[in-house]
């Protein structure tokens, strides 16, 4: 067993002791507070031979316990190198202890995969094999409204060069949100829960788009136009002006081209079914500068959406833009079709109809690909970290929207990687029963082009937080030269079920 399998059985079972402790088996009837800490943080890290390479993180932890956080993250480079394109993400444990005062002292670990570089070839030097461990110790000083700090990390990529000691700047910021019973989907809230939504919660906005990269004399050897898969997360910090975090994988022109984008957005609504919204995005993205002049990776991109309301919470919308590589040469014109879900507090403007509860369930999980053949050879089994939201639509039916990444090689390659997307279809578990069964039909992209996955699986709720999930699967896609891949999967994972007040 590897040093990747051991953390991430760490933090599966932490998570399944939290789900056990009794004082969380006995389920509140209305809404519960939670709270999470946002992190980001920034490091360089020397590469033996090369320019450096810096990294910054951006990491969700969910408190499991008094100073215990669970969590994921991604890393990508902004402005160091040539590394445009490289990405990794991660699962890990996150500790915060005070020391004195305001002083805090901060230590986590983590284990994830990812890779990149220059070429495909220089990324097998440059992240190995992808899987990596990351472990951090240091202080932070606590402001109020955030904490900031530095720490001394290690991080390593298995079998490549990025191997190192660094100091790492980190800004965490505090927030907590409301969450409702998961069997209470589609269920009214009470008055009382009605009312402190509104006291305590915002607008958010989840946005599944369809975006297209036309290049703009492009120099890299790729001249293609990209078709890009973007999920958005949006939270509405005043009436009409938001912030944003958003990741986008290629799935056709450039497959697993990907971004990683944060930044601020502005609502006007022009008649109560059309709205505008702008927002500028900076973040880091590309898939290796020869292909795609990125450079370093810094992106830069602007936007103009137009929406259409098709009912009180779905909203269907047409988007123009411009992403540009400052450090590279990269310029896009971008146009695409999105869909958005509004999850609205009981006092924002748009509040309108009956208060209910929307369900939502996240799963992280490990998955074994085997049995894999590319272009009729067999070849090496595949161990992949994955991260699936669910949206019910009602009590059988949901949207799966699934990303995963190896953390072992494919064809001696690190950044094998996959995003999909589709239907799924469940047994009701009435109160009290523990076992539910599944099926799903997800269609995206790999790393070769357009893929599509069946699965199957057995589900074991532990609580009404809760559950264990395992599942078997297929997946088939074909390369733009024609090459077959096809493969098998088990995967073991943990949901974290719950639902969110709107209306």
């Amino acid at each position: 067993m590897s040093r990747h399998d051991i953390i991430l059985g760490a933090c599966l079972a932490l998570c399944f002791a939290v789900s056990s402790a009794p004082a969380q088996t006995a389920e509140p009837s209305g809404l519960r507070a939670n709270e999470a800490l946002l992190t980001l943080e920034y490091q360089t890290i020397k590469v033996p031979g090369d320019r450096p390479i810096d990294l910054m993180g951006f990491h969700l932890y969910h408190k499991v316990f008094d100073g215990v956080y669970l969590g994921a993250g991604f890393y990508a480079p902004l402005f160091k190198g040539e590394y445009g394109g490289f990405v990794a993400a991660d699962l890990g444990a996150h500790v915060r202890r005070r020391l004195a005062g305001p002083v805090w002292g901060i230590a986590g670990l983590s284990a994830g995969g990812g890779g990149g570089g220059r070429s495909v070839e220089h990324s097998k030097r440059l992240s190995g094999s992808g899987g990596f461990a990351k472990g951090y110790v240091g202080l932070g000083y606590d402001f109020g409204s955030f904490t900031l700090g530095a720490t001394v990390s290690k991080l390593k990529f298995r079998k490549a060069i990025i191997d190192g000691t660094q100091a790492n700047l980190f800004i965490e910021v505090p927030y907590s949100y409301l969450t409702g019973p998961f069997s209470g989907h589609d269920q009214p809230l009470s008055p009382s829960d009605d009312h402190r939504a509104g006291q305590e919660m915002g607008e958010n906005m989840l946005t599944l788009a369809q975006d297209n990269y036309r290049q703009l004399d492009p120099k890299g050897t790729s001249k293609d136009t990209i078709g890009i898969a973007d999920l958005q997360y949006a939270h509405f910090f005043a009436p009409d002006t938001y912030w944003f975090a958003a990741l986008g994988m290629g799935y056709h022109g450039m497959p697993l081209y990907n971004q990683l984008l944060g930044g601020l957005g502005r609502r006007l609504r022009l008649t109560p079914e059309i709205t505008l919204y702008g927002q500028l995005g900076l973040g880091s993205g590309g898939y290796s500068p020869e292909q795609i002049d990125t450079s370093s990776g810094l992106l830069v991109y602007p936007k103009l959406v137009a929406e259409y309301a098709l009912t009180r919470d779905l909203g269907l919308a047409l988007s123009l833009g411009h992403m540009a590589a400052p450090k590279g040469s990269s310029r896009n014109q971008t146009y695409g079709l999105s869909l958005t879900h509004h999850l609205r507090s009981g006092q924002t403007a748009d509040a309108a109809g009956p208060p209910s509860y929307r369900g939502l369930r996240f799963s992280v999980f490990q998955q074994t690909g085997y049995h894999l053949r590319y272009r009729d050879i067999d070849r090496a089994p595949l161990q992949m970290v994955g991260l699936q939201l669910d949206l019910p639509i009602g009590q059988r039916w949901y949207l799966p929207l699934q990303a995963s990444g190896a953390y072992t090689a494919y064809l001696g390659y690190p950044g094998y990687a996959e995003i999909l997307g589709g239907i799924g279809l469940q047994t009701r578990a009435l109160p009290g029963e523990r076992l539910q069964t599944y099926g799903q039909l997800m269609a995206g992209a790999n790393v070769h082009g357009k893929a599509a996955k069946a699965s199957a699986g057995l589900r074991y709720i532990l609580n009404e937080r809760m559950a264990l999930n395992m599942s078997v699967g297929h997946i088939v896609a074909r390369s733009a030269s024609g090459g077959r891949f096809s493969a098998d999967n088990l995967a073991l994972g943990l949901d974290y079920r719950f639902s969110m007040p709107t209306r």
